[in-house]
């Protein structure tokens, strides 16, 4: 099995970088067997791959081409900087969101969520209910603040990957990636602050920085390389800003991973004007290449990049195990970890560090990232063939979220109300903006085994978007959300 999945996304990969063109004829069966040392069995079940993912199509007796009318979109175009701060909004939008839970009928293509159906979480399971079946009482009594000694001491290890060299006391467990988020923000800033983010952002940070009474500064940011280190430099030239925060890993939303060098230079940039970044790796493990990328905290001379991460992602949300490490400014995040929740619950932590000490987060992870390749490969291609030409989509390197724009004047606000109808969400683009901006974007999810149900839902949201394309602009701006509703997470 794993063979012939390799050698599909290998042939995916020269595809979409173009070195087969619509229309070309691609390896015949019995070169890739030569060329690869596999069975020719293996290369046709590579390209059976392929022709369900519609990137090859079979002709009698000439082999397996591209198609020739496959389109391949254009990159999403960096925004124009308003190098300004600005106050938060979008709460109201962040709450549509989240209003679904994983119960509903509704195809969720807009949620942060990870495919927790994986058979490589089936020991994790095991060891949760081994865990509570314990008659004794330990898993029941509060932990050490910064969390149970065995979870933190497998963190330090797998920082290793990185290319950090972090102790079990230079981490924090929190509840989730959310929690450690904010407790870094809180612990370095004041109400008042000005915060640097990349932009589009997750949209989750922002509310953290809305809540604080924080002001944002959003940097452009590159779909390939990510943040404009030259516009950040003129903002920091302009602005007191007091502190940088972005995903540089497999970024949320759009995938993708900060070049080595950027990342030395963005570190260097903080040293010079004295700030702290706080960096966001909660996908990093997720990177479709191996060994996985570098963070910022790697290149950090002087502990003032406060890493943090989650296993919401990589393995489960429903755990809210996440840690941060903040360098310096360890008693003061341990300050704020205290009086905002206390310790982290403890049975989630034991069965997490069992977890991976045995192996099975590694498992789990060389699975997750081959299935989040291929379902966004295959997300892509529907986005190609359904939507409308034009479209530009992100080329995720990592994660399962993609962005799409579309025409400058289209407003997502308005799709989402007509997919509503047809049991369909996506993300609106403009929770990813403290400013609002991005109203003709969307994040899709492609976590999902890629069924039949999901595919229909992506030709649904296609054909909406080219039914509001056709009416009026005036018809397409309908104005945000002021609906209350009820929460439930959906990151």
């Amino acid at each position: 099995m794993t063979l012939y999945l390799n050698l599909a996304e290998f042939i995916s990969s020269r595809i979409e970088q173009g070195l087969y063109g619509p229309g070309e004829r691609l390896p015949s069966v019995r070169a890739l067997s030569h060329e690869h040392g596999v069975s020719l069995t293996t290369v046709q079940q590579a390209y059976h791959v392929l022709e369900c993912s519609g990137l090859a199509i079979p002709r009698a007796r000439s082999g397996y081409f591209v198609p020739a009318d496959r389109r391949v979109a254009p990159l999403p175009q960096m925004d124009r900087p308003i190098l300004r701060p600005v106050n938060i909004s979008q709460w109201d939008m962040v709450r549509e969101l989240m209003r679904y839970d994983q119960s509903t009928s509704t195809v969720q293509l807009g949620c942060g969520m990870p495919d927790v159906t994986a058979p490589t979480l089936k020991p994790l399971l095991t060891t949760m209910a081994r865990i509570s079946r314990r008659s004794d009482s330990a898993s029941l009594q509060y932990n050490h603040i910064q969390g149970v000694l065995a979870l933190r001491e497998q963190i330090a290890r797998l920082s290793i990957d990185s290319g950090c060299s972090l102790t079990p006391a230079d981490i924090i467990v929190t509840s989730g990636c959310q929690e450690a988020l904010s407790t870094a923000i809180r612990a370095v800033c004041v109400p008042g602050d000005i915060v640097a983010i990349a932009s589009p952002s997750y949209h989750g940070i922002t509310q953290i920085l809305k809540a604080a009474d924080l002001k944002a500064l959003e940097i452009p940011t590159d779909p390939v390389t990510g943040i404009n280190l030259e516009a950040l430099e003129m903002a920091m030239e302009q602005w007191p800003i007091k502190v940088i925060q972005l995903t540089a890993n497999c970024n949320n939303p759009l995938g993708y991973i900060m070049p080595d060098d950027r990342k030395l230079k963005l570190v260097r940039l903080a040293q010079r004007f004295d700030v702290p970044i706080i960096e966001d790796d909660i996908y990093g493990d997720l990177s479709y290449r191996y060994p996985r990328p570098r963070s910022l905290k790697s290149f950090d001379e002087d502990n003032r990049v406060l890493l943090c991460s989650s296993f919401s992602k990589t393995v489960a949300p429903g755990l809210r195990v996440g840690w941060i490490a903040p360098g310096r400014y360890l008693p003061q995040v341990l300050h704020m970890k205290y009086i905002g929740s206390g310790a982290t619950a403890t049975q989630p932590q034991l069965a997490v560090a069992e977890f991976i000490a045995k192996g099975n987060y590694h498992q789990h992870l060389r699975r997750m990232r081959k299935q989040y390749k291929r379902n966004g490969d295959l997300m892509s291609e529907w986005v190609n063939r359904y939507f409308p030409a034009g479209t530009r989509v992100s080329q995720p390197q990592g994660g399962f979220t993609l962005w799409i724009e579309l025409s400058e004047e289209f407003d997502t606000y308005a799709l989402n109300r007509l997919l509503e109808a047809q049991n369909v969400q996506v993300a609106s683009g403009n929770i990813f903006s403290a400013a609002g901006k991005y109203r003709n974007c969307i994040r899709m999810n492609f976590a999902n085994l890629p069924t039949r149900k999901v595919e229909m839902a992506v030709l649904k949201v296609g054909q909406t978007i080219g039914q509001l394309m056709e009416q009026e602009p005036s018809d397409v701006r309908v104005g945000t959300a002021g609906t209350t509703v009820a929460a439930k997470t959906c990151l």
